[in-house]
C-alpha cells in the first residue's frame, strides 16, 4: 500500500460520496451547471483533440517507431492474441454495446441530427448508422490506445512504476516520484471508481428490466442493489484471483457468449440486408469521417446545442475513461510492437463494433421502418428497456432475454474486476499483485457506493461530475502526446544504435 495515495484516495471518495448523496439535486444542479458550461466553452477542444489523438496514434503505427516493444526487443506477448482482444474489448465500452446498440441508431433516425437532415429520408438510416460508428468507432479506441501506449512504454520498455504518473515523466521529470504524483494518481482512482460506481449504479436498471421481462421482477432500489451486491461479489472474487485467471476466463466467456448471441440474430434475422448494411454503413462512416470530424457548426446554434448533447458528451465521456481503460490495456499488452498495439487498440475493436452495431441497430432500425413506433416509442419513455423489446421480435426471445441479460451483467462484472485491478495497481505504487485485503477493499468500495447513490440519490449528478474530470485530463494528454513522441525518438535511436 503506498499510503501517500492510498488515504487520500479513501478519504475524499467518502466525502463526495457523502456530500452528493445528502444534497443530491442541489449537486446535480451544480455539476450540471459545471458540465454545461465546460461543453459550451471547452466542446471545441474536446472536438479537435479526439481527432487529433486519432491522426497521431495512426501516424505512429506506419512510422519507424512501430518496430519498438512494448519491453524488451526478446520478450514476447503476455496474453494470447484472442484473450488480449477479449480483455480490452469487455474493460473498453463492452457494456456499451449492449445500452446503446439499439438505442441510439433509433434515436438519431427518429430525432434526427443537423447531420442527417441534408439526406432524404431514405438514406437516413444509413447515416444514422455512419453517426453512431463516429461515436462508437475509431475516436474513442484512439484515445485509450494514447494513455495505454504512454503507460507500457515508460513502465515496460523504460522501467518505470506502474502508475499513471509514469507517463508524465517528459513533462514533470523525477517530480513524479514526490506530490505531484501522488496527486496524479488520487485523481486517477477517484475518477475511475466514481466512473465504474456510477455505471453500476445505472446498468443495474438495465439488468432489472430485463430479469423483470423474464420473470415479472419487480424494478426497484431494492432489487437494483442486489444486483449490485451480485456483481461486486464476482468482481471482487474474480479479482482475488488475478488477471491470467478470473479477469481473463470472465473476459473470454463474455466474449464467446456475446459474439454467440450477435450471430444466432444475425443467421434469423434478415442476414443479407445486414451483411450489406455492414459495408453500406461502414462507406457511409468513410465518407462521412473527415465532415464529422471537422464540422463544429459555429454559426448554427441549433446544431451546436445538438453536438454539445451528443459528440462532445460522447468524447468527455471517452477522455474521463481513459486513465481507467488505457492502464488496464497497457497492463494485458507487456511484449507487443507499438504497430501491433495500435492496430489491435483502434482498428479490430471498431471493426467488431462496426459489425456488432449493424446487427443490432440496423435490424432495430428496419423493424422501425417496417413498424413505426415499435422501438421508437420505447426508447424515447425508457432507454434500458430497448434491448429487451427489440429482442423479443425474434423466435426464441426469452433464450435472447436471457442471454442479453448475462451478458450484461458479465460486462459490468468484467469492467468492475478491471477498474478493482486499476486502483489497487495505483494505490498500491504499481506492484502487480497487491495485497488481498486491499483488492477486497477497493471492489467492494466500488459497489458500496453505487448502491449508496442509488438508495439517496446523486449516481446522475455523480455520473455529470465525472465528466468534468475530462478536461483537465484532455489538456494532460495534449502534452502528454508531444513527451511521449519526444521519448519515442530517443528510443528509436537506441534501438538503430544496438540493432
Amino acid at each position: 500500500m503506498k499510503k501517500s495515495v492510498f488515504l487520500p484516495s479513501s478519504v475524499l471518495i467518502f466525502f463526495i460520496t457523502f456530500l452528493t448523496a445528502r444534497s443530491s439535486k442541489e449537486a446535480e444542479g451544480v455539476f450540471s451547471s459545471m458540465q454545461n458550461w465546460i461543453n459550451s466553452h471547452f466542446g471545441w477542444l474536446y472536438f479537435i483533440s479526439m481527432t487529433i489523438f486519432l491522426v497521431f496514434m495512426l501516424s505512429l503505427c506506419i512510422s519507424p517507431y512501430g518496430k519498438l516493444k512494448l519491453g524488451e526487443n526478446h520478450e514476447e506477448p503476455e496474453f494470447s492474441t484472442l484473450s488480449w482482444f477479449a480483455m480490452l474489448f469487455s474493460a473498453g465500452m463492452g457494456i456499451g454495446l449492449l445500452f446503446y446498440s439499439v438505442a441510439e441508431p433509433i434515436m438519431h433516425l427518429t430525432l434526427p441530427a443537423p447531420f442527417l437532415t441534408s439526406f432524404p429520408v431514405e438514406s437516413r438510416p444509413r447515416y444514422s448508422m455512419a453517426l453512431t460508428f463516429y461515436h462508437w468507432g475509431l475516436h474513442p479506441w484512439a484515445c485509450y490506445a494514447l494513455v495505454g501506449l504512454s503507460l507500457a512504454f515508460f513502465s515496460f520498455r523504460k522501467k518505470m512504476p506502474f502508475t499513471l504518473r509514469s507517463v508524465f515523466y517528459p513533462l514533470l521529470g523525477e517530480k513524479i516520484h514526490g506530490i505531484w504524483g501522488d496527486i496524479i494518481d488520487v485523481i486517477a482512482i477517484v475518477s475511475t471508481l466514481f466512473g465504474v460506481a456510477t455505471s453500476l449504479g445505472i446498468g443495474a436498471s438495465q439488468i432489472n428490466a430485463g430479469l423483470s421481462y423474464l420473470f415479472h421482477l419487480h424494478q426497484g432500489n431494492l432489487e437494483k442493489i442486489m444486483i449490485i451486491s451480485i456483481i461486486t461479489l464476482f468482481a471482487t472474487i474474480s479479482v482475488i484471483t488475478g488477471l491470467k485467471k478470473g479477469i481473463k476466463f470472465l473476459s473470454q466467456a463474455n466474449m464467446f457468449l456475446a459474439l454467440g448471441m450477435m450471430l444466432c440474430l444475425l443467421a434469423l434475422g434478415p442476414t443479407l440486408y445486414l451483411m450489406y448494411s455492414w459495408i453500406d454503413n461502414i462507406v457511409a462512416y468513410v465518407s462521412e469521417f473527415a465532415y464529422l470530424s471537422s464540422t463544429l457548426y459555429s454559426f448554427d446554434e441549433t446544431s451546436q446545442v445538438w453536438q454539445n448533447g451528443w459528440t462532445i458528451l460522447y468524447w468527455a465521456w471517452w477522455i474521463s475513461w481513459s486513465p481507467f481503460v488505457g492502464m488496464f490495456i497497457a497492463r494485458i499488452s507487456r511484449g507487443r510492437t507499438i504497430r501491433e498495439f495500435i492496430l489491435g487498440v483502434t482498428i479490430v475493436p471498431s471493426l467488431l463494433s462496426f459489425l456488432w452495431f449493424t446487427v443490432f441497430g440496423s435490424s432495430a432500425l428496419k423493424m422501425e421502418m417496417d413498424s413505426p413506433q415499435l422501438l421508437s416509442k420505447v426508447v424515447n419513455q425508457s432507454v434500458v428497456e430497448a434491448l429487451f423489446v427489440f429482442l423479443e421480435q425474434y423466435p426464441y426471445s426469452t433464450f435472447f432475454i436471457f442471454a442479453g441479460t448475462i451478458s450484461i451483467v458479465l460486462f459490468f462484472v468484467t469492467s468492475s474486476d478491471s477498474a478493482s485491478l486499476v486502483i489497487d495497481t495505483i494505490a498500491s505504487g504499481g506492484k502487480k499483485n497487491p495485497h488481498t485485503l486491499q483488492k477486497i477493499y477497493w471492489a467492494t468500495l466500488e459497489g458500496a457506493v453505487a448502491a449508496i447513490l442509488l438508495t439517496y440519490g446523486g449516481l446522475r449528478s455523480l455520473q455529470k461530475a465525472t465528466l468534468t474530470v475530462a478536461l483537465p485530463f484532455c489538456i494532460l494528454l495534449i502534452f502528454l502526446m508531444f513527451g511521449l513522441y519526444r521519448s519515442l525518438q530517443n528510443e528509436y535511436s537506441i534501438y538503430k544504435r544496438d540493432s
